[in-house]
Order: structure tokens, then sequence, then C-alpha cells
């Protein structure tokens, strides 16, 4: 390389560099003037690279300390991400107009389904021989007079719901000679006799509570045992075939008896067409007997567990209220109104009765014999001073 071509090419370079100190140019400018820092023959691409390096090196760093945008990019990158906009562009499109159209067709079927149901629900009543019934809607324009049949339909529905069927669940007692008990048992099914359970193999299965047996046979002559749940009759009526063999359960009433309060099923007693003083209720939720708390027992629910001997003392404590003769059973079952578990309280209630009779009988006993000792002595006296 000469000497000349070298002292042009770095006169160059410092040209440019005072260019860059004193104004920044665009960046198109510096880089055509880049392209031209070539010797004259082609000896000296090295150096003049280099130099060229160093003056795009200079010239980044210069621009992002004063702001300015970076170079621009070549044509075939900003095709790409052209190509990527507008493919993410055309894909959110898609999705806005799917939305929509789910949207209008489930507003469609919303629409023809509420005016099938004005139309089902909403058309008179016929008879045997398809005659329509008159109603008192018959007058109101047609249009009106089906939107006012469909909402005295739900409300009558909705009323099915909450009341029970009838303010009368239960036949009238018995008369003579027939055998009518003198007390009412009520029972829920699931939980108290029944402990449903499901698994993938079987599906859904009752478990029968040890002592179901035991208990309808020791109550069926003292109480009229009724089964009231919350299932449904479809449900529950062959289950109550199943754990009754014998017949002991003289009525059944299900969902469709109860009151729906609050989000519970509630057995209003009043409804049993029973005296309420010989009614006793036996569920697993204080909810259930709510409008009667004095009336009803909340036994805890029954796990499953084939050890558990509750039905046995509930047996006893039943047959001890029966034998005795209570005249009102809310007397009795207010004392245990409070206990978490009645059986419990009714078992350790009678433990320390039992205990104090001990000790009554206990005490008669030490009377009595001391009573013994003393005619003993009296009568030895008697005799002596006789003799």
């Amino acid at each position: 390389m000469s000497a000349t071509s070298v002292l042009s090419m770095c006169v160059r370079a410092s040209r440019g560099l005072l260019r860059l100190r004193s104004a920044v140019p665009p960046a198109s400018d510096i880089l055509r003037t880049l392209s031209t820092v070539t010797p004259p023959d082609g000896s000296g691409s090295a150096t003049g690279g280099l130099a060229q390096a160093i003056l795009q090196d200079r010239l980044q760093q210069q621009q992002h300390s004063q702001g300015q945008p970076p170079p621009e990019v070549s044509g075939d990158e900003k095709d790409g991400k052209n190509g990527e906009q507008a493919e993410d562009k055309k894909q959110k499109e898609n999705t806005a107009y799917a939305k929509k159209m789910v949207l209008r067709l489930a507003g469609l079927m919303g629409v023809g389904g509420a005016v099938g149901i004005v139309y089902l629900f909403g058309t008179n009543s016929v008879d045997e021989q398809g005659n329509l019934i008159p109603d008192e809607f018959d007058r109101a324009p047609p249009v009106l007079q089906q939107l006012k049949r469909t909402y005295k339909y739900f409300k009558d529905y909705r009323q099915m719901i909450i009341e029970p069927t009838s303010p009368k669940l239960l036949p009238d007692p018995l008369k003579e000679p027939y055998y009518q008990p003198p007390y009412t048992l009520v029972l829920e099914l699931t939980d108290v006799l029944l402990h449903p359970e499901w698994s993938l193999s079987t599906g859904w299965r009752f478990k029968k509570r040890p002592g179901i047996d035991y208990m309808f046979q020791q109550l069926a002559p003292l109480y009229e045992i009724v089964i009231f749940t919350a299932e449904t009759g479809m449900t529950a009526y062959p289950l109550i075939d199943s754990i009754d063999p014998q017949g002991f359960v003289m009525y059944r009433l299900f969902r469709d008896a109860t009151h729906y309060m609050e989000g519970h099923h509630v057995k209003d007693v009043s409804c049993l067409n029973r005296d309420t003083s010989k009614v006793i209720v036996v569920d697993c939720k204080r909810e259930a007997f709510s409008l009667q708390p004095f009336n009803g027992m909340a036994l805890k629910k029954w796990d499953g567990n084939s050890e558990d001997r509750t039905l046995y003392d509930l047996a006893n404590f039943l047959k001890t209220i029966a034998l005795s003769g209570v005249e009102d059973v809310r007397s009795v079952l207010e004392n245990y109104a409070l206990e978490d578990d009645p059986i419990e309280a009714f078992k350790r209630r009678q433990a320390q009765l039992a205990q104090e009779e001990e000790l009554r009988l206990a005490e008669l006993a030490q009377q009595k014999k001391q009573a013994l000792s003393l005619g003993s002595i009296t009568s030895r006296f008697w005799r002596s001073k006789q003799q």
C-alpha cells in the first residue's frame, strides 16, 4: 500500500469523525460515505473495513445517547414483520367474528325457547274429549293470555315445591276395633337409616344401618312408624321396601310433602294430622324440624360404620318414653334440644339414675339392717327381763 493512499484514507476518516461530532447526519448518508472510503486499489481493503466498523460503532453509540431511532431494517425483515402482524390481525378478526356468531346463535335459541315455552304452557287445558277448558284469561288479548297462563303455571309449580302437597299428609287415625299406636315416630331415611356410598365400579349404593330390624320390632307396638324423607319418591320407595320387608312402616312421605325454606326441606309436624304432643321426629339435621324444634331429635350423621349401636340405644330411649306414658313428648325432648348427641346424653343420664337408684337401695338395705339389729337387741333385752 502506498503512503499517499494511506494518508488520503486517514484524512477522509478524520473528516468523517469531525462531521459526526458537529452534527449527526442521517444514517443513510453516513453509510453512503462509508461505502466511498475505499482505497483506489484492492490492497487496503482490510484497513478500510476496520475504519468502516469503527465509524459504524461510533454512529450507533451517538444515536443511542441522543434517542434517535436505530438504523432502518432491511426490506425482507420488514416484509416478515408485516406478514406476522397481518396474520395476527386476521386471526383476531376471525375470533371476534366467531364470538359474535355464537352470541347471535345463543340469542336466537333463547328467544325461540322462550316462545316455545310460552306457547306450550300458555295454551288452554283440554278435557278428555279434546275441548278447550275456559279459564279467567279468555277475555284478554291472545298474546297476553299466553303470557298470563305461563306465569300462573310456573307460580303454581313453585308453590308446589315450597309448600306440602296437602295440609293433611296422613289419613285420620284408625278407629276401633283397629289398633292405633299412642305415639307417632317420624324417621328420616338418608344418614339415619341408610348411608349412601359411591364408587366407580358399583355407582351409588345404600348401606343399611345396624339395628334397624331391632328398632322396628321393639317400637312397632308402641309407635306409628312413618318414613318422612327429603329424598324423592322414585329414589326412596324401593329403599324402604328393602329395609322393611315385614311392613312395620305404616306410611311413607317424600320431598313433595316438605316445606322448602331457606334452602332446607322442613317437615311440618302440624300437617301430619296427628296430635303434635305425641309426635317424635328423628333426623340428622335440626333444620328438618325447625318449625317445631321440641318435637325432634337431631342424631349425628351415620358415616357407614358397621359397629354403630345408635339405633339400639334410640329404640331403648323411645321405648322408655312410651312405656312411661308421657302425656307430652315435647316436655322430654326439650331436655335434649341443646345436646350435640341426645342418645349419649340419655345413656349418661340413665347411668346416673341407675347409680342413684343403687345408692337409694343400699341406704334402704342399711336402714333395714339397722332396724333388724335394733329389734333383735330389744327382743333380747325383753326376754332377759322376763326371766
